[in-house]
């Protein structure tokens, strides 16, 4: 009877910590947008105020962890949904500048400066240049749309480097991903991650479109409401035990059902699998309250695995570290742009909207603890230099597009 007890206490506690994390998600999420914030600054605030940074209300869990696991597969899967391989075509040249410029730049600066100036190891000095390649896409898409200036040639030039560079992020996360399991870096592992990612992307597309065609006729014949969110989360998990089994980073499922089930995705060897538009759109529709669920908690687990008090707020070293990669991470997306032939304005647009980090630098800052890559200063200073690459451009743009316009 007492095992069976505390099992129940477990279980009501579990269940009203879950209900802490969701409410508070939601209201510091409110709050920030309504300040003019992207909402991840809100969640992530949540989690450092309900953790042991501030109140110490709940400590990170096993089933917590669990359930912000599945929040970076439905994360991933919406980036790869929302991604638009034609805007990468449509833009070309500008765009290719946009993303490889600021991704190798900042990857580059970072891991230059963590292994010179801060003398941190190969592997720390890896994980700290990747979190600064991200881009997060889905707050500079929200600003531009505000803004009016979704459509325009800045627009979408820097949605077409988001496809790339999340393309690109995805493969990076995956040899970090491997190189923190191995303990090393070994050209062996690489050579061996780039082929099964190759395979997987080569084979993920034509298995999702087959999956999608059935699930499409099936749900057209059955008269039961949900099959579409069961069959997709389904689909994302399946994926993230393939992408396991081929030696690659459960991750990388999530983000290729989403490609390949995306309206905006092609396969140009196969129009019988191409996926109808309305039914791509009714996967976007059913699968987003799925996504806005279990989302937060991820940020939240974010916010909750810092743990301020143990930073050394005294030491130069801390101040040093957030500030010197904050210059990197705005300059190393600045240079991308700054390489194009835009003109000026455009280019320091263009410059600004590739700066947020957001989700994506996030989930490159939680490999690294998780995995025991970082420490709790450089992770508190990562944590500090995402919040505030992703807290400052879109004011920066509101600011930039609002003098466009006092000046025509």
């Amino acid at each position: 009877m007492m095992p069976e007890k505390a099992n129940r206490m477990e279980t009501h506690t579990f269940f009203l910590q879950l209900l802490i994390i969701l409410v508070a998600a939601r209201l510091f999420a409110e709050i920030a947008v309504h300040l003019g914030a992207p909402a991840v600054i809100g969640e992530l605030t949540a989690g450092i105020i309900l953790g042991p940074s501030l109140l110490g209300w709940i400590q990170p869990n096993e089933i917590i962890r669990y359930l912000a696991e599945i929040g970076i597969l439905l994360l991933l899967f919406e980036v790869g949904l929302d991604t638009d391989m034609r805007k990468l075509m449509n833009t070309g040249r500008s765009s290719a500048i946009v993303a490889l410029g600021g991704f190798i730049i900042p990857f580059v600066l970072g891991y230059l400066l963590a292994s010179l100036a801060f003398d941190l190891s190969t592997l720390v000095s890896l994980f700290i240049g990747g979190a600064l390649t991200a881009t997060s896409i889905g707050i500079t898409l929200r600003v531009l749309s505000d803004l009016g200036q979704r459509n325009s040639r800045e627009g979408q030039i820097v949605l077409g480097a988001a496809v790339l560079d999340d393309v690109l992020g995805v493969v990076l996360l995956a040899l970090l991903y491997e190189f923190s399991i191995a303990g090393g870096i070994s050209l062996a592992n690489t050579g061996k991650v780039l082929a099964f990612i190759t395979l997987f992307f080569l084979l993920a597309p034509i298995a999702a479109k087959l999956i999608s065609v059935l699930i499409k006729h099936v749900d057209d014949a059955s008269d039961l409401p949900g099959l579409i969110p069961t069959a997709m989360v389904s689909l994302v998990l399946l994926f993230a035990w393939l992408a396991h089994k081929m030696g690659a980073p459960e991750l990388l499922g999530g983000f290729a059902a989403g490609l390949a089930l995306s309206r905006r995705f092609f396969l140009p060897f196969g129009i019988a699998l191409h996926t109808e538009t309305e039914f791509s759109q009714r996967i976007e529709a059913q699968m987003r309250p799925i996504i806005q669920l279990f989302t937060p908690i991820f940020f939240v687990m974010v916010g909750l695995s810092l743990n301020l008090q143990e930073v050394d707020w005294s030491s130069a070293f801390i101040w040093a570290f957030s500030f010197l990669f904050l210059l990197v991470a705005i300059i190393g997306k600045f240079s991308g742009a700054l390489l194009t032939a835009e003109p000026i304005r455009q280019r320091i647009a263009i410059g600004v909207a590739m700066v947020p980090r957001g989700e994506v630098g996030l989930i490159f800052a939680e490999l690294g603890r998780t995995s025991g890559i970082f420490d709790n200063n450089i992770y508190a200073g990562m944590i500090m230099v995402i919040a505030l690459t992703t807290l400052l451009p879109p004011f920066l743009l509101k600011y930039i597009y609002r003098q466009e316009f006092t000046t025509q």
